[in-house]
């Protein structure tokens, strides 16, 4: 887990990245929550994320919004917080060029920024979205949400109350066939105490079918394009075979 420096459009953005070994490892780029009520990218729920996808043999990076830790500049209100994370999954991407997929995933104010960069960066094809503050800020920029992804908080979170985030979720799930899965982990505040391995194991298992499926996926369309190459062979063939015969 080695510190990392990363140029940012403030200046300096300090990182900490899992580099997985694999030439084309997925990669996933970590949001924390809100600079100005003490979140860092050291929050436990951050922390969690990070290596739940690197358990599962991602590349990830999280990292400091502008003015949090060693991280240069001031606090910008979001716009500034966006150019950050661009920046970040910039490197990102720079480093892991083959990269097979890319995710996004943001805890409550990071989740924010999270789905407005998913929605300038078509190669993100998966989010995670720990406590979105769907009562705090606009999500409605979101339409169509352009990828399916996860939306969890817990059932005794005081500052985003379940019905909100389960309205979010609701409205998204019709557009364009995308499908957003909301789950609510019993017990859990918003900032899970006490909760992070149940936080864990929801997020790990939805992962894990997400990447099964993508498999699949990835196997049904090599099986396509040898089917299309045996059937330009055949063509070939009896292109030959009327020309032998003319």
């Amino acid at each position: 887990m080695p510190e990392l420096i990363i140029n940012g459009p403030a200046g300096r953005i300090e990182a900490r990245y899992h580099h997985d070994s694999a030439n084309d490892s997925p990669v996933a780029l970590i949001l924390h929550p809100h600079p100005q009520f003490g979140g860092t990218m050291n929050n436990q729920v951050v922390y969690t994320l990070y290596h739940t996808f690197a358990e599962r043999g991602f590349s990830v990076l999280r990292f400091n919004f502008r003015g949090v830790g060693r991280s240069q500049g001031v606090w910008d209100g979001g716009p500034g917080e966006l150019s950050d994370a661009a920046s970040a999954l910039d490197w990102l991407q720079l480093v892991k060029p083959d990269a097979k997929s890319c995710w996004i995933a943001g805890v409550s104010f990071g989740t924010w920024i999270a789905m407005q960069l998913l929605m300038r960066r078509p190669e993100v094809e998966g989010f995670i979205c720990v406590a979105p503050p769907s009562n705090l800020y606009d999500f409605s920029f979101l339409a169509p949400c352009p990828s399916s992804g996860l939306m969890i908080n817990g059932d005794k979170d005081r500052v985003v109350p379940t019905n909100s985030v389960g309205e979010l979720s609701q409205r998204l799930k019709t557009q364009r066939g995308i499908k957003i899965t909301h789950q609510v982990v019993p017990g859990a505040n918003h900032f899970f105490e006490g909760k992070l391995d149940e936080l864990k194991d929801s997020v790990g298992t939805y992962l894990d079918d997400r990447m099964e499926q993508a498999e699949q996926d990835r196997v049904r369309e090599k099986e396509r394009e040898r089917e299309k190459e045996r059937e330009r062979q055949r063509q070939r063939e009896i292109e030959r075979q009327e020309e032998q015969d003319s």
